[in-house]
């Protein structure tokens, strides 16, 4: 019987926010504020951390994770999810849900996982949300999307796509840091060599789009709150304290 597992990867060492898996917020970690979202997907039989650090591996072990050491030697968190996949042939779907997403909905994660199984032809799956009014499209640490009529996506950037010549007619969309794999699909994709343009934007998922492989997206009604920043930080405490 195919598994599906959701795998977060942590790491330490972060140029913007060193350190923030073991942030606490409200006295709890951010790592654990993720993975207990991820304990709420029905539909997955495993969620299990994956980090190169022992402080955040003995955290993770003491609010009673699942949790694998990996190398140090990783690039992405993508290769460090392969290292854990290795060690469990039974997993068929992977779902790599991000260690900075404290406020991640079941829900969204539920989507990851039914768009990769119903979907023949997809390799990888992700979300994607309208862009709001009131939201900094310029912003590079908004990554936007394109798709096709289908729901595939075309391309990802951290500029504004499409460029409006006309002005009034474009939508936007922003993309949601979640991706659910088929098995030889994750591994197929870390094979694969960096593309100029996966370099040029610090973006992975156009390694997949570059060599030919499908992303099949849906779009919610979520605002993503991903921690990069301590002004992201700032903004999380905020909204745990009003709740």
């Amino acid at each position: 019987m195919s598994k599906t597992a959701i795998i977060i990867p942590a790491r330490y060492n972060s140029k913007r926010l060193q350190g923030k898996p073991l942030i606490k917020v409200c006295d709890k970690p951010i790592i654990q504020w993720v993975w207990e979202r991820a304990k709420e997907v029905k539909s997955a039989d495993r969620v299990i951390i994956a980090t190169d650090n022992e402080e955040i591996y003995e955290c993770a072990k003491g609010f009673g994770a699942e949790v694998e050491m990996t190398s140090t030697e990783h690039k992405c968190g993508s290769d460090r999810i392969v290292e854990v996949a290795e060690k469990c042939p039974d997993i068929s779907y992977i779902i790599n849900l991000q260690g900075d997403e404290p406020m991640i909905n079941p829900e969204c994660v539920e989507t990851v996982i039914k768009l990769i199984k119903d979907d023949n032809e997809a390799d990888i799956s992700t979300l994607l949300s309208k862009i709001g009014e009131n939201e900094d499209l310029d912003d590079p640490n908004m990554v936007k999307c394109v798709t096709d009529k289908n729901g595939y996506a075309l391309y990802f950037s951290r500029s504004k796509i499409p460029y409006e010549r006309n002005f009034g007619i474009a939508e936007f969309y922003k993309h949601i840091g979640i991706y659910g794999y088929k098995r030889e699909s994750l591994f197929k994709m870390t094979k694969f060599p960096q593309p100029e343009i996966e370099r040029a934007e610090s973006l992975e998922q156009l390694r997949a789009l570059y060599n030919g492989m499908k992303i099949k997206t849906a779009v919610v009604e979520y605002n993503s709150i991903g921690i990069d920043t301590i002004e992201d930080l700032n903004s999380f405490k905020k909204l745990v304290e009003i709740r």
